[in-house]
Formats: C-alpha cells, structure tokens, sequence
C-alpha cells in the first residue's frame, strides 16, 4: 500500500506542474481515475492527508494532501446509506486523531490555511453520512475538544472548527441557495430532513449554548483587550475573528432551529453590543443573523409580533441610521466603503423587517395584531426615508423592495375607498416625493457625456426605478405629484431666469421634470389640448385656428416658462442637452405659441446646439434637431427656412476616417461604412430637405436651395468617382461615395412622398420638388453606379437612394430604373436580389401604372436571373435560406404586379414569348410541399391569374388569354389534387392547412370563372380519370357548385382529412 501511496503523491506534484509536459497528461488521468473510484481509492486518500513524519509534521506535501480531501468528498458525497462497520471505525479514528494532533496540539494547518476550510467540508460531508446512525456522539465529542484540561480557556482553533463545521452543516441541510443549485434528488432531501430533525432533538440547544458562550467570553476578551493599553494585537484580533465566525455560525442556523433557542434576554442584549461594535465584519455578520431571526417563519401571527416587540428593532435602526449618517457627513467627500458597506446592511435589515411587519398589517386577520403593527411600521417610514435618500445608490436601494409594498398597499387601500387618503399617509407620501425628487438628480461630480461611464448607466437604472415609485404615488393622489413636479420644475426655471446661481444638476432636473410631465399628467389632453384650454376644433380647421388667445394648461405654462427662460443657454451640456430633448418631444406646444419657434430653433442652431464643441453632444443634436422640424415644419415660415438651411450648410461636408482594424474579418469597405457619425450626419440631410421643401410657393427660390445642397455634393462625388476608379483600391474614395450617395438619398426623402394614384394627374395640392434638380442627382448617381457597381457598398447605397428619390419624384425618373436594375444585378448577393424586389414593390404600390413600361422591360431579365440562382445547389444552410427569401420575395413581388392590375406586362409583345414557362413554374412552385409559405404564395398568384386569364372567350368584357384554359384543364387542375394526395403533405401542420385553403378557393375560382364547363369537365373528365367513384365525384361537384368560400374551404379540409385516414 506504501508504493501505491507514494505513486500517487508522485502523480499529483506532477499534475500540479504543467512544466513536466511528457508526463503532465498521463498524470492527470490517472489522478483522475483516483477520485473517480473513491469507493475503494479512500483507503489511499485517507493516509495521504492524515500521516505524519517521525518529526510530527504532516508526511505529505500540502497539494497531495488536498487533493486527498477531494477524494474523500467524493466518496462521502451522493452517499445516503450507513458506512460498513469497519470502513466507519477507520475513518473516525483516523479524523479524531488528526483533529487532537493538529488542532488540540498543532497549529490548525498554519503552513497551509486553505486546507482548514477544505477539512471543514469533507468533516461536514463525514457528519451528514453517520451522525444520524453511526455517530450521534459527534458534537459531544466535539466539545470535549474545545476547552483545555482546566476547563477554563477554550481553544481558538477548534472553537473555529466546530463554527465553520455548523456553518457548512446549515449550508448542506438549509440553505435553499444551495439546495435550487443542484439538481433535486429524493433521497439527499430525505437525508438532509433526517439530519435536521436529529440535530433539533439531539444538540440544537448545545450548539447553540456553545456559540453564544464562545461568543460572549470572546466578547468581553475584546472589550477588555480594547481598554488595556499596549495590548496585544495579534490576542485582539484572534478574538475579533472568533466572535466574526461565531455570529456567522449563529446567523446559519436561526433560521431552522426553535427561536426560543436564539432569542432571549441573554441574545437580544448580546447581539444590539454587537450591531454597534468597532469592528465591521462583527457589525456585518450580526445584521445578517438578525435579519435571518426576522425573516423566521411563525406559525402564528401574535408570535411574530411579540418578537418584534422583544426586538424592538425599529428604535435601533433608527439610533443606528442616525449615528452612521453622522459619521457619513463627517467624513465629507471621503468615502469609506466598509462603513458605507454597514449602512448598507442595514438597510436590508430594515427592508426584511418591515417587509415582515406589512404581512401583519395586511394580511392579518386579527384585528389587535394588525393595530400593533401598524404602530411598528409608523415607526419604521420616517427611518425608510433616510435610507432612501442615502447618498450612495446601493444603499438607497435596499428599501426599495419595502417602498414598493407600502406603496402597493396604499394601493389597494385607495382602490376600495372612496375617501381622501388620511393626512399620516399624506404626510409620507409628501415627504417621500421630496426624497425621490432630489434623488433624480445627477452626482454633480459626474459626467452625463461619457457614453462608457459605468455610473451614468447605474444613475439612468435609477432614475427609471424612482420613476416606478412615483408613478405609485400617482395612482394614489395625482394632484400631489403633479403640484410637486411643477412646483420644482418652475421654481428652477423662474430661478435661473431671474438671474439665481444654479448647480448644474439643479438645472437639469428642472427641465427633466417638464421632459416626464406629459407621461405624469394622465388627465391631460392630446396633441394641442395637452398645453391649451380650447375647445374642440375640426382637423381642417386647426390649423387657420389662432390658440394664442387661449390659456396654456400646467403643461403649457411649464414648457412656456422654459423656452421664455433662455436655460438652453446653461454652461453644462446636460443641462441644455435635456432642454432640446424636452421640445423637440412636444412639438404640439408649439403649434399653440408660435413666438417660441425662433428661440427654440436659435438657440438649436447656433453654438448651444448644432454648432456645439462637443462631437457627442452634436450627434445627438442632427436627431433632436430634425425631429423637431419634421413636427413643426407647417409652422415655420419659408422666409426662417432658407435662413436655417444656409445657416446649417457649413455641417454637410462628409469627412470620412478609416479605422485601423486589424482583427476584424469582415470586408474592409463593409466595415468603413459603418459609421455612428455619418449616421446621425443623414437626419441632417433630411432635414435640410424638408426646410428646403417649405419653398414649394417659390419654385425658383427652392430649386436654388436645392442646388446649393446637392452640388458641392455631387461636384465631390465625381471628384471620388475619379480618385476610385484609378486603379488602385482607393477606401477612403469609395466610402466617401458610398456617404454622398446617401445623403443625395436623405435630402430627397425631406420632399413630400409623390402622391399615390392610378391615374397619371397629382392630386390638387401636392407641390412638385424640383423635378430638373433631382433627375440631375439620380443621373449623377447612376454614372456612379455604372462605374463601380462591383462594390456592394456602392450597390447598397444606391438602392438606398433611388428608393428616396422615386418616392419623392415619382414617374419623372421611372426611366432610370431599367438601367438601375441591369447595373445592381450585374455583380449581386442574394440579398440584394431581395432587397431590390421588395424596392420594386414599394414603387409599384407608389407609383402603379406609371410602372407599367418599367416593369415591361423589368420581369423578363428578372425572371432569367430568379430562375438562374433558383435552379443553383443549395451547398448550406445560409443558401438555404437565401434560396426560400428569394423566393418569397419573387413571389411577393408578382403578386403585387397583379393586385395593382399590371398583369398586362406578362403577356405583352415583350415578354409573351416567356408567359406560358413563367406560369408554369409557378405551377410547379405550387406543388413543392417542402416550402409551404412559397406554395401559398404561388398559388395566390395562379387564382388571380386564372381570374384574370381564364375568361372564357364568350365573355367580351374581360380579358381573357386564348389557350389559357388548356393551361387550366391539363395543368394546373391535375396539380391541385396532386398536392393533397403526395407523400410530404402533413394535414396537420398549420401552414399546410393554409395550403388546403388556397386550393380549395383556388378550385372555386376554377369553376365560377368557367363556369359549367368546369363542373363537367371534373365530373365527366378528370375525376373519372382518376378512378373517382361516381357518387364521390357528384357529391364533390355539387357542394363545389352550391357551398360559399367558407363552408366549401371547410368541406374540402374534410374530404382531405378523411381520404387520407381512409387511404
């Protein structure tokens, strides 16, 4: 066994030695088969840890003996039946003797700490296995180890033993953390409700007499090492870390041993010395036993009560809180986290206890009860609110789960009374909101810019949590929050206009309430009602109304007060930040005072706003700025128009900075593109064509400042164009056309949309954009295109464009769209394919049928190409996928063709010689079960086709296609019972039942278009020739001919269903 034992020393030091590669391996998998048959290896592992030298010290290095314990945690562990007789005598012995060598007579593991904690766990894990049966001697046999031979002096080292053995006896036995970690097993749970019930009968009252004895003579050892001086440290903190470990101890197992045991005129007194003691992990480990004691569950509602009433635990809080806050203001700007970490601690305590104490206020059914302890909650609020407006956020943030229940129960209360609510609650919630209030400020040391800034994402969390506070004080009393918001928001404005100093976070939070009023004030109007008291007026009659002579509401008179008081003009980017976010969120405010526009859009444009020094702070500006004049933009005057766009045209230049990425596996133009800057810098653009679009009375005068935009712009697009097309991959040239293109794109989208129509007349009223101007643009970037469109980005970008500028031009530029598509598909990505089919159904829906030569020359190219990539092996899933939204979008894009009564195209001189294999792939669309949504889809389009194509040639009011009707009867009626009858046809999948409903209406369309023909033709002709019994086939026909849409989709769904069961 000595060899053996000494192979696998030998194998651990040379797993713990990744240096010793050749071995290294092979060492850990046979270290591993070790511990992997504890069952028989612990005979192994128990010398390992265990033996000593002639010398006394321990045989084996520290990592062996460690390794040891795991092996026999292994064996211990999962283990629920009684050890052999044998196996038992062998390990206590040899544990016992170890614990009277090194902990009686040793140095409790001095050379190697961590070896205590891991002994502690594999003792504990021994404990679980025997105590019950085997061992019930354990803690008596324990004792007798912690006093010396005198019984007078307790020894520290086992003292610590037998606290970190119950602490981790709780953790096995009670700790629901622990327990919900590890996957549920019915005999561990059974064992460890054996153990608890022993230890309770058996040792609960020794154990617990132990640690609080311990406790207390270490106590008064510290109290009178602190008062003699020059005493020692090292003896001080020897007893510090005993009374630590011993209120931990203490603090594991209130929660599952009788309370009469732990609280009693000898503990209470013991544990409030405690609360307060010098030493932080003392204070800290108490306020975690007494929360457990408070958090115990009682039986019986009058005993909680009279342990609250023992513990009289809301006087210490409140003495405490006031103390800790003292020494806070003491400590001025300097922060002591440990005692910050106290205050914190209490505050949780506080939270559990008052929590407790709201169970008995609200769900106790007796009455004295439910008195008293509204008395102990009165006594806790006023304590509540200092923790809450602690200064540190961690702290305030324990009370917030309490809050948030008293807040539910004043609820509940005010939903079932009508009465005002009582001047107590009044006085809280009055106080309490004064606490939130200065809470939503920003630390004034912070620095709302940073973006990266930790603290200012926790401060923004904050503010949102004291939101939901506030927003329970609304559903209570409305009028108070209400009057408390606009109080402070316009005491801070009116301040700051009269020319008194003001912090910056002050300020901020002055306008961040006027910013919140809208979501506060739930009894205001909509849009103009929500700042004016006027009287309903009619939506064409709004805007000739004047609202001036009208009185603003609160809301009003907030928002009027702000813009009046100049704030935007506060040194501090927050402070003015959160001004143009509050206007540029009401824009309705300004359609009732107009006089507020031209300060408002000053103070936007000059050095407060888009001119800022701040890049961060500008972005942000282009989004806020454009909001705002997309909103107010009626009432702008065109003359403050044409001044704003010239005053802005010094922030249209496009400054492109390539980033050096060297790990990014992406394209590197790809990646150049992505910009955050140039992507605020496109709200610019936009909203520089929407003031240029407010000149349509002076079309003259628009198309200038329209020119004067998009020049410069295009003169550096073909200066970039040249610079790209050299030779040399140019990134930087590329980018930069990939950036004007889009803002081309953007200024266009700032023009009203053409307006949609079916006849070739604009609607009366709508003013063209200039049309000359922006063919010009769309030429430009066509030029471009035709020269780089081996360049996804320059692809992308253009799409991007041309979808802005045909929205807005309408059928003027249509004729650029056929050279458009021939230079976007001649280098393409599936995607893109995508993307420009559902472009060009966007146009057709716009524009209808002024698409109608577009499309002419479109749909044959496009289908060459669709039917090219559709006919091309799917290698993966990503083909895959492009390869169903290819079709998907194909699809979608011919049956808009139809819906907008297009359909012409397909059968027109150009492309009649493709129809009949165009319409037969359809067909075949139809009948793959493996793409279901596409089947719909297709077979959408073949019931509108055959509506439209299968008229019979009788019939001289429609247009109905000769032959088609062969195409009905030979193809695509077979098809239609093909498709319920094939192998992948699951009826019970949903989508296919999708399926059977479009055939079936499908199949009505079939015969109410031909007519009897049709019901003859199935009856005589095709369903005989598919061995239809007679009858079968009759009954079929008839309900086809008789039902409507609904009932025969239903009839068909069962017909199906029951063929298939049948067959």
């Amino acid at each position: 066994m000595e060899h053996e034992i000494d192979q696998v020393v030998q194998a651990i030091i040379i797993a713990s030695d990744p240096s010793r590669v050749s071995l290294h391996q092979q060492a850990l998998a046979y270290i591993g088969s070790i511990q992997q048959n504890a069952a028989t290896t612990w005979r192994l592992a128990l010398p390992i840890f265990v033996d000593q030298n002639a010398q006394g010290a321990r045989k084996y290095p520290p990592e062996a003996r460690f390794f040891a314990l795991r092996v026999l945690d292994e064996f211990f562990d999962n283990r629920f039946e009684s050890l052999d007789g044998e196996t038992f005598q062998t390990l206590q012995q040899a544990l016992v003797t170890y614990i009277q060598s090194e902990y009686v007579g040793g140095s409790a593991e001095s050379d190697a700490t961590f070896l205590r904690n891991k002994f502690s766990h594999t003792l504990t894990l021994f404990f679980l296995c025997t105590y019950c049966e085997q061992w019930p001697s354990f803690f008596s046999d324990l004792f007798t180890l912690i006093r010396s031979t005198d019984n007078s002096v307790f020894n520290r080292h086992i003292s610590l033993l037998f606290f970190h053995i119950v602490l981790e006896i709780s953790g096995e036995v009670a700790d629901q953390m622990i327990k919900s970690a590890r996957p549920y097993d019915a005999d561990r749970h059974a064992r460890d409700a054996r153990v608890r019930d022993a230890v309770r009968e058996r040792d609960a009252a020794r154990i617990n007499e132990a640690v609080l004895t311990l406790v207390a003579e270490c106590s008064e050892r510290m109290l009178n090492l602190r008062k003699r001086v020059g005493s020692n440290t090292r003896d001080l903190d020897a007893a510090i870390e005993v009374v630590d470990w011993g209120i931990r101890t203490f603090g594991s197992y209130v929660g599952w041993i009788d309370i009469n045991l732990t609280v009693t005129p000898t503990t209470v007194p013991l544990l409030f010395n405690l609360l307060a003691d010098p030493s932080l992990p003392i204070r800290l480990a108490t306020s975690v036993a007494l929360l457990r004691i408070v958090a115990k569950g009682l039986k019986e509602p009058g005993d909680k009560l009279s342990l609250f009433e023992v513990l009289s635990l809301g006087e210490v809080l409140d003495a405490l809180e006031t103390k800790t806050r003292a020494q806070q203001v003491e400590r001025g700007s300097e922060t002591d986290e440990g005692e910050e970490s106290y205050r914190e601690a209490l505050g949780k305590l506080l939270n559990v206890y008052g929590s407790e104490v709201a169970k008995l206020t609200d769900d106790c059914p007796n009455e004295d009860v439910r008195k008293e302890a509204t008395k102990l909650m009165a006594q806790l609020l006023p304590v509540l609110l200092r923790f809450l407006a602690d200064p540190y956020d961690d702290t305030c943030s324990t009370v917030f789960p309490l809050l948030q229940i008293i807040l539910s129960g004043y609820k509940r209360s005010r939903k079932i009374s009508t009465e005002p609510i009582n001047d107590t609650k009044r006085s809280f919630l009055t106080s309490l909101l004064q606490v939130l209030l200065t809470k939503m400020k920003w630390d004034p040391d912070a620095d709302p810019a940073d973006v990266d800034e930790d603290d200012n994402t926790e401060f923004e969390r904050m503010r949102k949590d004291l939101r939901t506070f506030m927003d329970s004080i609304l559903s209570i009393d409305q009028n108070l929050v209400t009057d408390a918001v606009r109080t402070l928001a316009l005491s801070t404005i009116s301040a700051y206009q009269n020319g008194i100093s003001l912090e910056w976070h002050d300020a901020e939070l002055g306008i961040y309430l006027v910013y919140i009023f809208g979501e506060i004030n739930k009894t205001g109007g909509k849009g103009r009602a929500a700042f004016c008291h006027a009287p309903s007026v009619d939506k064409e009659r709004r805007k000739a109304t004047d609202y001036s002579e009208y009185p603003l509401t609160t809301h009003g008179e907030m928002l009027y007060a702000l813009v009046q008081s100049g704030i935007a003009s506060y040194p501090h980017h927050a402070v003015s930040l959160q001004f143009f976010e509050t206007v540029s969120r009401y824009t309705d405010f300004f359609k009732i005072r107009k006089e507020c526009i031209i300060p408002t859009l000053e103070a936007m444009v000059d050095h407060r706003g888009l001119h800022n020094e701040n890049p961060t702070f500008r972005l942000r500006l282009y989004y806020l700025f454009h909001r705002f004049i997309k909103e107010a933009k009626n009432d702008i005057s065109p003359d403050i128009s044409a001044s704003i766009t010239q005053s802005i045209l010094d922030l249209l230049p496009i400054q492109v900075e390539i980033q050096e990425n060297d790990e990014s596996e992406e394209d590197p133009i790809a990646d150049a593109v992505k910009n955050s800057t140039f992507d605020s810098q496109l709200y610019l653009y936009e909203t520089a064509g929407i003031l240029c679009s407010l000149l349509f009375r002076s079309p003259e005068q628009q198309a200038a400042l329209f020119l004067s935009l998009v020049k410069p712009l295009m003169d550096e697009l073909s200066i970039n164009l040249h610079a790209s097309t050299k030779g040399v991959q140019d990134i930087v040239a590329i980018v930069k056309v990939h950036h004007i293109i889009m803002a081309l794109g953007n200024i266009s989208k700032g023009f009203p949309d053409y307006p949609s129509t079916t006849s070739s007349t604009v609607s009366e009223g709508h003013a063209l954009p200039p049309l000359e101007v922006l063919g010009q643009v769309a030429q430009a970037i066509l030029v471009c295109l035709e020269a780089m469109n081996v360049h996804k980005a320059v692809r992308d970008a253009t799409r991007f464009a041309f979808a802005r500028i045909l929205a807005t031009a309408g059928p003027s530029v249509t004729h650029f769209i056929p050279p458009l598509m021939a230079n976007l598909l001649a280098h393409f990505e599936p995607s893109e394919l995508v993307d420009f089919m559902n472009f060009i159904s966007l146009l057709i829906h716009k524009l209808q049928r002024d698409m109608f030569d577009v499309l002419d020359q479109l749909i044959g190219p496009l289908n060459a190409h669709i039917s090219a990539l559709l006919s091309q092996p799917i290698a993966g899933t990503d083909d895959e996928r492009a390869h169903i939204d290819t079709k998907k979008a194909y699809l979608s894009l011919l049956n808009n063709i139809m819906t907008n009564k297009l359909h012409s195209i397909f059968t027109s001189e150009r492309n009649s010689p493709t129809f009949e294999s165009l319409i037969d792939s359809l067909r075949q669309q139809a009948e793959d079960v493996s793409d279901p949504s596409s089947q719909k889809v297709a077979l959408t389009f073949l019931n509108k086709g055959v509506s439209v194509w299968g008229q019979p040639a009788s019939d001289s009011t429609q247009e109905g296609l000769p032959g088609f009707d062969r195409f009905i009867y030979e193809r695509l009626v077979p098809s239609i019972f093909r498709i319920p009858s094939s192998a992948g046809f699951n009826i019970k999948d949903g989508q296919m039942m999708v399926v059977l409903h479009e055939i079936a209406n499908l199949l009505q369309s079939i015969c109410h278009i031909r007519g009897p023909e049709a019901y003859n033709y199935l009856l005589t002709v095709f369903l005989p020739s598919q061995n239809w019994p007679p009858e079968t086939a009759l009954q079929f026909t008839k309900e086809l001919r008789d039902l409507d849409g609904k009932n025969f989709r239903k009839y068909f769904t069962d017909f199906v269903r029951s063929s298939g069961s049948s067959s």
